[in-house]
């Protein structure tokens, strides 16, 4: 083997971050309510493992979604817009 550790690289939180920054970009787009928490809790998780850059974009693709749905419904509510 050439250095490959198994547990370095399922436990280094690569993968959430990445799960993460795709529900966070995806959200900006589409479906910011639900994807936008689930952006900031992969995000958090996987930086809470290890600090990285795409775990800190997750997190704040995260907030900026749920700002983005906060502000939708804000504005949805204030025109009459009806559930």
């Amino acid at each position: 083997m050439t250095g490959y550790s198994a547990k370095t690289s399922a436990s280094d939180g690569k993968g959430l971050a990445i799960g993460g920054l795709v529900c966070g970009i995806v959200g900006v787009f589409f479906g910011s309510l639900i994807l936008g928490p689930v952006a900031l809790i992969l995000g958090l998780v996987a930086h809470r493992k290890a600090a990285s850059g795409m775990a800190k974009a997750a997190i704040v693709l995260g907030v900026v979604d749920i700002v983005i749905a906060i502000v939708a419904i804000a504005v949805l509510s204030s025109s009459g817009f009806t559930w």
